[in-house]
């Protein structure tokens, strides 16, 4: 009797936990309809119009950050052996050596360094002034398409902005249609008011953060081009 008992227990546990989990399930795909149903049905064609541009935006954003990102980063990969061959080369007067070094190493800083290389023998401001035109035109490389991250911080919010004004004139003209002001007759303008905004912003705020983020990385890189051209200077000074 107590085992057919604790059997009956058992199985009613487990009857509860199941109900349990399908009852959770339940409400997480309800509150998943809820939000697809805000977004795309109750906020109208207002609603479409708005979100699937801040959707691209974000895209863009998220894309080009990440490709900036890989590109800054690898740009700013300290190589004190590098520098260190250069010198040797010098020294020895191996100039195919070092022009071979640099195409083979592909860097920002490998690229000044060839420009320098091949005008040795050449007045020093000369020298001076190609490889700092090199230079600047290696951080235009890196800064290309940093300018859309920008754009899109700029964009997003205002697309935001847009959908708060339309969801307030929606808002007036379902009033005026239902003569009253029920919870029902301004949702859906609410709807497009607060879901526009809030998308705007959260990817303008992520595009403002990612855009001053790589700066802070590209001032790095500026950084380090600046001190190796001085020391290559240096190092050409030494040899005159």
């Amino acid at each position: 009797m107590l085992g057919l008992i604790l059997q009956v227990t058992q199985t009613a546990g487990a009857a509860t936990d199941a109900a349990t989990k399908v009852a959770a399930g339940a409400q997480q795909s309800q509150v998943a309809e809820s939000l697809w149903d805000i977004i795309f049905s109750k906020g109208g064609s207002i609603m479409l119009v708005l979100m699937i541009p801040i959707f691209l935006l974000s895209l863009l954003a998220v894309y080009f950050f990440f490709e900036r990102l890989i590109a800054i980063r690898k740009a700013s990969k300290p190589d004190a052996l590098f520098f260190n061959s250069i010198k040797e080369f010098i020294y020895d007067g191996k100039l195919d050596s070092a022009k071979a070094l640099c195409r083979s190493t592909n860097t920002p800083v490998s690229r000044m360094m060839a420009k320098g290389i091949e005008r040795i023998g050449k007045p020093i401001n000369e020298i001076e002034k190609s490889i700092e035109n090199v230079g600047r035109f290696e951080v235009s490389k890196l800064e290309k398409n940093m300018k859309i991250l920008g754009i899109v911080a700029g964009i997003a919010p205002m697309l935001g902005f847009i959908g708060t004004i339309m969801g307030v004139i929606k808002i007036f003209y379902d009033i005026s249609l239902a003569e009253n002001i029920a919870i029902g007759v301004v949702a859906s303008g609410l709807y497009v008011k607060m879901i526009t905004s809030a998308a705007g912003l959260i990817v303008g705020v992520l595009a403002y953060a990612g855009y001053h983020y790589l700066n802070i990385l590209l001032d790095k890189v500026v950084f380090q081009l600046e001190d190796s051209s001085l020391e290559f200077m240096d190092l050409l000074q030494k040899e005159a």
